[in-house]
């Protein structure tokens, strides 16, 4: 199966590490000019120019905290100047958090994650809508398996990713009839630097731990960013032309199995 994005303009949120990072360079080796968005500007910088090393696109690097309306609105308008166009919008940029019991949650850390979970992919995506209508495009958001699980420590996180999900249903719903499809991609346990900062882990303790809680998901394996990507590329190509108001679970069966229980005892 080909995939060709070769003249269409990909904005991907989240850009500078693990599966920003990944749908990144994959996109870049099929061909897409890049608008790149993350917080970190020296990794920002750094996955922008292994992406033009794929097909000598260079993409543009936007620093900006999504968790801003000023970062949002930076990033929407510098694409549109830059590319004058969008087709494919990824809204990958996320914050996690692990929690105490509700009773004891700091409400900080609700407000921090809901903010970039939740609105800052709502304002994106509305001050977005318009270009994607021109072009027919479609849209990615990146959800989690947390929206459907339940585990303890997983509260705000898992509630934004379950607001995520409705989001996605109700924008296809609101853009099908504009020739606009809108999807999610919800991985599971995936190996990342967003995954270890979660843990409080060392190297040697998030390997041990990776490998201790693979045994809970069905398929014996955690997925990579590539994974992810991979399945964010063929949901956004014409392969997939009339997939619209989906959920794409990439988990390896980790939501068939009991995977929640060691969840709440190790991790977010």
């Amino acid at each position: 199966m080909d995939y060709d994005f070769s003249n269409k303009v990909v904005l991907i949120t989240g850009a500078s590490a693990g599966i920003g990072e990944s749908t990144a360079l994959l996109f870049a080796k099929l061909g897409a000019k890049l608008s790149l968005v993350g917080r970190n500007e020296a990794h920002l910088r750094a996955v922008a120019a292994e992406c033009e090393k794929q097909k000598g696109v260079k993409p543009l690097a936007i620093v900006a905290d999504l968790g801003t309306d000023e970062g949002v609105q930076k990033t929407a308008k510098e694409t549109l100047e830059h590319f004058k166009r969008l087709d494919v919008l990824v809204n990958n940029a996320a914050v996690g958090a692990r929690t105490t019991l509700l009773h004891e949650t700091d409400m900080k850390i609700f407000d921090d994650v809901f903010t970039i979970n939740v609105r800052g992919v709502y304002l994106l995506t509305k001050l977005l809508a318009p270009a994607l209508i021109e072009t027919k495009g479609n849209i990615i958001n990146v959800s989690s398996v947390s929206a459907t699980m339940v585990a303890l420590g997983t509260l705000p996180y898992g509630m934004a990713k379950a607001a995520l999900d409705h989001f996605t249903r109700l924008v296809s719903l609101e853009l099908a009839s504009k020739g606009v499809r809108v999807n999610a991609v919800s991985p599971g346990m995936t190996v990342s630097s967003f995954v270890k900062r979660l843990t409080g882990s060392t190297d040697e303790e998030y390997q041990a731990w990776l490998a201790a809680t693979s045994k809970y998901i069905p398929m014996g394996e955690p997925c990579v960013g590539d994974d992810i990507a991979k399945m964010i590329v063929h949901v956004a190509s014409e392969h997939s032309r009339l997939v619209t108001g989906t959920i794409v679970e990439v988990d390896g069966g980790m939501r068939f199995g009991n995977f929640s229980n060691a969840f709440s005892k190790q991790a977010k």
